[in-house]
């Protein structure tokens, strides 16, 4: 076994870039333009041989946003929960469609797959461009399913400062207060992307931050598929996730 990934135990999906918000804060940029998605079986088949060579003990898919492509996202899931990954978790902003029966569905097909918590992503941020009625039918319907459910805010300097961004995310979150859905840690907004490009002011120049989802590149402990396939140092469209994982050098 490849030393660097002998503690591998996560398996993240970005399944798609494509995204029904313009977020000031994304890390990823401005999503203009983005389009398609991860193969789902692909993205399966990979799931399955990475199962058999480690104990995997979580899974998350999310995006862009990843309802856009709900069939792919099922199918991930699906295969997790087949094999006994115990924890399989989704991040979505909880605005795919208009249509309340697709909403529905799409909850009741998450259901199904077994899907375990989601985390909603609500906050001053992603209200700006998404319309908050449907995200929080979203959540009533998620909240009348087996599956758990937490918002899932992202704060600005930090959960406790009264910046004006993180004032209107606390007005926010009381719209849900009927649902008693639990609040959760959410993130505090790294700056990268949109947040570096709108929100410059309010980070600390002579400050070095570092970014929590970096991996320590020499024990790596999630692997995260881009919808392109790219993964580590390879990708899955072009070569098996076993030879990556094989190969990879930090």
């Amino acid at each position: 076994m490849n030393e660097y990934v002998k503690n591998l135990n996560r398996i993240e999906f970005v399944v798609t870039m494509a995204c029904t918000g313009k977020c000031k804060h994304c890390s990823e940029g401005e999503h203009t333009n983005c389009t398609g998605h991860i193969d789902a079986e692909i993205a399966v088949s990979a799931i399955r041989s990475v199962c058999e060579a480690y104990t995997i003990t979580s899974l998350m898919t999310f995006g862009g946003e990843p309802l856009l492509y709900p069939e792919v996202v099922c199918a991930i899931h699906s295969t997790a929960a087949e094999i006994g990954i115990p924890q399989r978790d989704l991040i979505t902003n909880g605005f795919f469609t208009r249509d309340s029966n697709r909403m529905k569905e799409v909850v009741n097909m998450l259901d199904d797959s077994g899907v375990c918590q989601i985390l909603l992503s609500v906050d001053a941020f992603h209200q700006e461009t998404i319309p908050l009625e449907p995200v929080k039918y979203f959540a009533e319907c998620v909240a009348d399913s087996k599956i758990k459910i937490k918002l899932s805010p992202a704060w600005l300097v930090s959960a406790e400062d009264n910046n004006p961004y993180n004032v209107r995310t606390r007005e926010i979150i009381k719209e849900f207060d009927y649902l008693n859905i639990p609040i959760g840690s959410g993130n505090v907004i790294f700056p990268s992307g949109n947040a570096l490009k709108y929100l410059g002011a309010y980070f600390d120049e002579e400050k070095e931050y570092s970014s929590p989802y970096t991996e320590n590149p020499n024990d790596i402990r999630t692997i995260s598929f881009s919808p392109n396939g790219d993964v580590l140092n390879g990708n899955i469209y072009s070569k098996g996730i076993i030879d990556i994982l094989k190969e990879y050098r930090p």
